[in-house]
């Protein structure tokens, strides 16, 4: 009795010292998440001789940018910009070129055609001939914020370039392009193209932001890559690129000057910085929200990489597969090869997995735990959401991703603690890692780039696996490498992504997530069948339920992460009918708003998105945009009408078509552009930004007998005298973001 009454107390303390155990296994996971960021930092600010230096570059920036307010193109604001970059330009001894065309530009994914004049500034060096590098960045800013970062950082990271690179002897030319109109649709990019200049060049590197800080992204090539993959990898010294981020930038509808760059399919390496959107697009993106550091980086980046092609262009053919580890370690195969071993892989473990016997029970087990987490976090997130509205999260998302990862790891341990607590680790394994290379295939379908990171943890693994035949222990080392290797891999991924999606929706990670929880579960699997069940599923939820509590009681908005708020004053013609509005992330409005009216959600009948309404005060003095009729020619269905634009007092003008206007292309006599039909089922949209829209002409073609509506919708920057007391309301944390503070006018005209 008393040897049994012993035992069963040890067996206790072993069972309370595994569940222990698995408890703080399971902290440790969500601490690897966690701390994943770590794997991603910017240099410091360097002071080296013939080196870059962003203390200098940022200097130069603020000398250009003044007093700072926002200066879209073709407005005086962003002539005064012009001529300071002129006058730096001149001071580091160039003579730079101004091109001043009015031009107009397209998009392949978007039924969208832009005009504006545009006035790019252009600055040579090295010899007269010979195939040109382009280091290309855009001056000009949004008309809500004066473009610190946006593109500040590019211009910044050019002049100090140019400058080190007006000391040394070049074998060919190299352009500096900063040019103007890329925030209203790329117009400066499109018309440089119509530059002679832009004839000689086979190369360019481009510089973007769609934040303030962070790393220097590589994010987007020419294809096929091989030569451009070849001089990032053999130049950059702190790499940061993947060749899935690459793919998905062909396929997200965002747009940079390299889109229009394409077409002439020069070697393109296209860099940005990332961090706090917030301040993006916004009056936060200033000098003092940009960071340095970050400016080091990216001008690190841009002096290698033009010091290495300023050489010449590899002869280097095909496509590569690429992602760095941790910022130190470049990594690049074919592809073709990256789909070979990715290939092999998948048999090796599918056969494994079916020997095993857990092909189908297994690899289920596995599909579902998956599916639960990604329910999981769905389900918290819009619980949370029911309890805080608006953009929760904005002062410091990492709280609720972190939050959101504790939802989906309860929710994997549940399934493998029920339906897979039968199934052996090894088993498990097995059908884990061979769902884990069919969905890497099945991704390889729309982004092949992707492949690479579906290559070195399994290979490990099944290294493992092969040497145990003769070395038991070796497989679950392997196993236990292949998760380490796979948070390193994936973990640099699942912090871009937090960073892209930041603004939302947060559930994109959650998939992410719970690929690379999923196998560090089901390796300490051993140590959770010996723990007590119940103590850790109620502990692993007691983490999840604190997590949230935090993300409930922190504040939505800080001083550096503020909310979106963007006051309009609407007037709709002929009635004269006029409406505040007010585009936020969907919060309430303050309680002081309540004295101008009762307020409704609702939209604008040229845009998608949701809005607050309420009854304004007629302004005083503004007319609608006018539209004069100058010419129409037939021909049969086909009409194509030239059209005077009026301004009245507008800096911006949209024509909004409806989705069947079926319109062929439109645009400014000498740069008609083409509108695909068969791109989307949107809108139709043709805009003119800037003073010269007042007597333009414009020129469109559609394939319509019938008469066509569009909504004529003219921006002017500014709110009425009555707008004061929304303006003083405004919530203490909350500014304009992508849109400005501005007056709209809504008429519409038959053609």
């Amino acid at each position: 009795k008393r040897y049994g009454s012993a035992a069963r107390v040890h067996k206790g303390d072993c069972m309370r010292r595994d569940t222990w155990l698995a408890l703080g296994a399971v902290l440790l996971i969500l601490a690897a998440l966690a701390a994943k960021s770590l794997l991603l930092s910017v240099p410091a600010v360097e002071h080296v001789p013939d080196g870059f230096d962003a203390d200098r570059a940022k200097a130069r920036l603020a000398f250009i940018l003044g007093d700072q307010r926002p200066h879209p193109a073709d407005s005086a604001a962003d002539d005064a910009v012009r001529e300071r970059l002129l006058s730096t330009l001149q001071e580091m001894g160039l003579k730079p070129l101004v091109r001043d065309q009015i031009a107009c530009n397209d998009f392949q994914k978007a039924r969208l055609v832009a005009c504006a004049r545009v006035r790019n500034v252009i600055a040579l060096l090295g010899p007269a001939a010979g195939k040109a590098l382009l280091l290309s960045a855009h001056y000009d800013s949004v008309p809500v914020g004066p473009g610190a970062a946006d593109d500040g950082i590019g211009v910044a990271t050019l002049l100090e370039v140019g400058s080190i690179l007006k000391q040394r002897s070049l074998k060919r030319p190299v352009i500096l392009l900063f040019n103007e109109g890329e925030e209203l649709g790329l117009i400066g990019a499109r018309a440089f193209l119509a530059d002679p200049l832009s004839r000689n060049v086979d190369s360019v590197l481009n510089f973007e932001a769609r934040g303030v800080n962070g790393p220097a992204t590589m994010f987007e090539t020419n294809q096929p890559n091989g030569a451009a993959i070849a001089i990032y990898g053999g130049a950059v010294r702190r790499p940061y690129a993947s060749s899935l981020s690459t793919d998905v930038a062909r396929l997200i509808p965002n747009d940079t000057d390299v889109t229009v760059f394409k077409e002439r399919n020069w070697l393109t390496l296209n860099s940005a910085i990332f961090g706090n959107e917030t301040r993006y697009h916004s009056p936060g993106d200033d000098l003092p929200g940009l960071d340095a550091r970050s400016l080091q980086d990216m001008g690190d980046e841009a002096l290698a990489l033009a010091t290495k092609l300023s050489a010449g262009t590899p002869e280097v053919s095909g496509n590569r597969i690429f992602f760095d580890l941790a910022q130190r370690l470049f990594i690049q195969i074919p592809v073709g090869f990256g789909i070979v071993c990715l290939s092999i892989l998948l048999v090796a473990f599918a056969a494994l997995a079916w020997r095993r016997g857990s092909l189908i029970r297994g690899g289920g087990v596995a599909v579902v735990a998956l599916i639960a987490a990604g329910a999981s976090t769905w389900a918290a997130l819009e619980i949370i959401a029911l309890i805080r509205s608006g953009t929760y999260w904005r002062t410091d998302p990492e709280l609720t991703f972190v939050a959101t990862y504790a939802a989906a790891l309860l929710a994997e341990l549940a399934v493998f603690r029920t339906a897979g607590a039968g199934i052996q680790t090894r088993a498990l394994r097995a059908a884990y890692w061979f769902l884990f290379l069919l969905l890497g295939t099945l991704l390889a379908l729309v982004a092949p780039g992707g492949i690479v990171y579906f290559l070195i943890p399994p290979a490990v693994i099944l290294l493992g696996t092969v040497l145990s035949r003769w070395f038991a222990p070796a497989e679950v080392i392997g196993g236990v490498a292949g998760v380490v290797l796979l948070f390193l891999t994936w973990g640099e991924l699942l912090a871009s992504l937090e960073s892209i999606f930041s603004p939302g929706p947060l559930w994109v990670v959650a998939p992410v997530a719970a690929i690379m929880i999923a196998p560090a579960l089901i390796e300490i699997q051993a140590l959770f069948a010996r723990a007590e069940r119940r103590f850790v599923l109620g502990g692993s939820a007691l983490f999840a339920l604190v997590a949230w509590i935090v993300v409930a009681a922190t504040p939505a908005y800080s001083e550096d992460h503020q909310q979106r708020f963007t006051i309009e004053h609407v007037t709709e013609f002929p009635s004269g009918r006029a409406s505040w509005s007010v585009l936020n992330d969907g919060r309430r409005l303050p309680s002081a708003y309540s004295t101008v009216g009762r307020w409704h959600r609702g939209k604008l009948d040229f845009s998608e998105r949701q809005r607050w309404f309420a009854p304004a005060p007629k302004a005083v003095g503004i007319r609608p945009v006018g539209i004069e009729v100058m010419e129409v020619v037939r021909n049969g269905e086909d009409r194509t009408i030239t059209l005077k634009l009026q301004a009245n007092g507008a800096e911006r003008i949209l024509l909004v078509g409806p989705a069947d206007a079926h319109i062929r292309s439109a645009g400014m006599p000498g740069y008609v552009r083409p509108i695909a039909d068969d791109v989307s089922d949107a809108r139709y949209t043709i805009s003119c930004s800037g003073r010269s829209c007042d007597g333009a002409e414009l020129q469109i073609a559609l394939h319509s007998a019938k008469p066509v509506t569009f909504s004529l919708v003219g921006a002017r920057d500014g709110l009425p005298g009555p707008a004061a007391p929304l303006i003083r309301a405004r919530p203490r944390f909350a500014r304009p973001q992508y849109t400005p503070d501005e007056s709209l006018t809504i008429s519409h005209l038959s053609l």
